[in-house]
């Protein structure tokens, strides 16, 4: 009796280890499966029904992709994969990031110039340098504030499917260069999005970035 017990229980384990085994099998298939999505999707590769889009190293995505490197937004979500890549990426930032220095400090510059003008056209209007002055700041943050931030988040709704405040939390996020990362357009593969929306959107961190830092520098003058 003693022998049968044994005999089923050694039965029942070598059950149980070819069971575990296939699981452990099957298991590491799957492991192997995601780890080969995961690789696909950071060289580029979106799945999408039975077909699967190249889009995020054309010539916009790789124009995003330079513009959050040289304002050192970095969202993580696209990286160079190669050895030469990433030497390259180096290389492009190290001379790319003071050279978008340079450029964010003259279109500040520029925009406080139009200010500068339009306080001294007003001056002659209202016959006082603070009652211009107060009126023109006033416009311009109102008009940044638009063009920047409010106004976004309504083409983010309408492109990516955020709702309000999301799209307001990415603008904020995206002009101050903090990149968490968590929410980044062009990503969803369930949405299609038109040649230009990647470069307007590129366009506009580079103006919005030098519109922040003009309101965080008055902002520093102030509390001073």
């Amino acid at each position: 009796e003693v022998v049968v017990v044994c005999d089923f229980t050694r039965q029942h384990w070598k059950c149980q280890s070819r069971e575990l085994a296939t699981r452990g099998f099957a298991g590491s298939h799957v492991i192997v499966f995601l780890q080969g999505i995961v690789q696909a999707y950071k060289s580029g590769i979106t799945l999408q029904g039975n077909t699967t889009s190249l889009g995020r190293w054309d010539f916009s995505g790789s124009f995003f992709f330079s513009i959050s490197a040289i304002t050192t937004i970095g969202y993580g979500n696209l990286s160079p994969s190669t050895v030469a890549g990433r030497i390259f990426c180096i290389l492009f930032a190290l001379f790319g990031i003071p050279l978008n220095l340079v450029l964010l400090n003259e279109i500040g510059q520029l925009m406080l110039l139009g200010v500068q003008n339009c306080t001294h056209r007003l001056e002659e209007v209202f016959h006082g340098q603070k009652k211009a002055s107060l009126l023109i700041k006033t416009c311009a943050l109102v008009t940044g504030l638009l063009l920047f931030l409010l106004l976004p988040p309504l083409l983010f709704s309408d492109k990516e499917g955020w709702s309000y405040e999301e799209g307001f939390y990415y603008s904020f996020i995206t002009l101050s260069t903090i990149g968490f990362g968590d929410y980044v357009i062009g990503m969803n593969p369930d949405h299609t999005y038109p040649g230009w929306y990647k470069n307007v959107i590129s366009l506009w961190i580079l103006f919005g970035m030098a519109w922040l830092a003009l309101v965080i520098k008055f902002c520093i003058s102030f509390l001073e």
